[in-house]
């Protein structure tokens, strides 16, 4: 059987060829279980013989289900977005659930876009990383009637299930680590870009906790404005941190990618880490605890967020939402994980 590529095959093409009625072919796709092994053989045969391709979305309109969750985060190049998309699917693929994903690249205006786009494929429910948006998509969030996951953030009035930690006390809580190993001196540097709301509420803690934890000393901060998250903007944020503030002893970091941009531009250099100058991180990405020394950073658990919000959304999404938590607020925490570079 041949057909021209603009022609589709159909339920009715693979139930002529396998010798059976359309309706047993629907049996095959939805509830094989309930076909003997000889018709189902006969069936998947035809199926595969003719390329054929079920019509989901005429099925999702009968059952008003998609079948699809929408996933909006800064970027799939960085690893902790990875992890936690690795973990969202993993949960939701068993039960049949496919992800379709967009990258904002920080800015809040696309990720308005994106949700306005998402919500007109009509998804069953929707992961997006942060819990600040524009007026408009937090509008557009509450009023889908879909159960949403807000992630790797901490909110007063998340729009409905909120999943993260506190990036604020993850920043604290390094500052004190700084303080102490003995170092007097610490600068923070990193990129902060406008729509970069994480970014910015661990530059705001690290200067409250300098204010808090080393009265009368200088709050050092450096920002690379737009530059790439990438190796060679941690070698310029040293170049500058260095440059603009020599008495640094402790560079502290927004980003593992930036400490190992740093810490490799030293051992190139001959600086010593930490002898001359100590070095950290956040976000425990799979290159700190390879690197000579090795990072001490913020581990966060990235793919249990993925896991967890993928839990919550099937909850919700099994259940139609009528006895699923709503609103839920989960805290996973963090880490500092003491290793060589401080």
């Amino acid at each position: 059987m041949t057909r021209r590529s603009t022609q589709k095959v159909t339920l009715t093409d693979v139930a002529a060829s396998a010798g059976v009625s359309p309706q047993t072919v629907s049996r095959v796709l939805r509830t094989p279980e309930l076909v003997s092994a000889d018709t189902l053989e006969r069936v998947q045969s035809a199926i595969g013989a003719l390329g054929y391709v079920p019509n989901l979305a005429a099925s999702n309109l009968a059952s008003n289900r998609s079948m699809t969750v929408a996933a909006i985060v800064p970027s799939i190049s960085a690893s902790v977005f990875a992890d936690a998309l690795h973990g969202l699917e993993a949960t939701l693929s068993p039960s049949g659930y496919q992800l379709f994903i967009g990258t904002t690249g920080y800015s809040p205006e696309h990720e308005e876009e994106l949700v306005r786009a998402f919500l007109g494929r009509r998804p069953d429910g929707m992961f997006i990383v942060g819990a600040q948006h524009t007026d408009a998509a937090a509008t557009l969030l509450r009023a889908s009637g879909i159960p949403v996951v807000e992630a790797w953030d901490s909110s007063e009035n998340p729009v409905d299930n909120l999943i993260g930690f506190s990036n604020e006390d993850a920043i604290r809580a390094l500052v004190e680590y700084v303080q102490g190993k003995g170092y007097a001196h610490p600068t923070f540097a990193g990129s902060f870009q406008s729509g970069d709301f994480r970014a910015a509420a661990r530059r705001a803690s690290f200067e409250a906790s300098v204010a808090e934890l080393y009265p009368g000393e200088t709050v050092r901060v450096v920002d690379s404005g737009v530059a790439a998250v990438d190796l060679e903007t941690g070698r310029d944020l040293l170049d500058a941190a260095l440059r603009e503030h020599p008495e640094t002893d402790a560079l502290m970091f927004a980003s593992d990618v930036f400490a190992a941009g740093a810490v490799l531009e030293c051992a190139r250099r001959g600086v010593s880490v930490p002898g001359e100058l100590a070095v950290t991180g956040f976000g425990d990405f799979e290159l700190s605890s390879h690197l000579t020394p090795t990072l001490t950073t913020v581990a966060v658990p990235n793919r249990e967020i993925g896991t967890k919000a993928g839990e919550l959304l099937l909850a919700r999404m099994s259940r139609g939402g009528a006895d699923a938590p709503q609103g839920e607020t989960v805290d996973l925490g963090f880490e500092v994980v003491a290793r060589e570079s401080a």
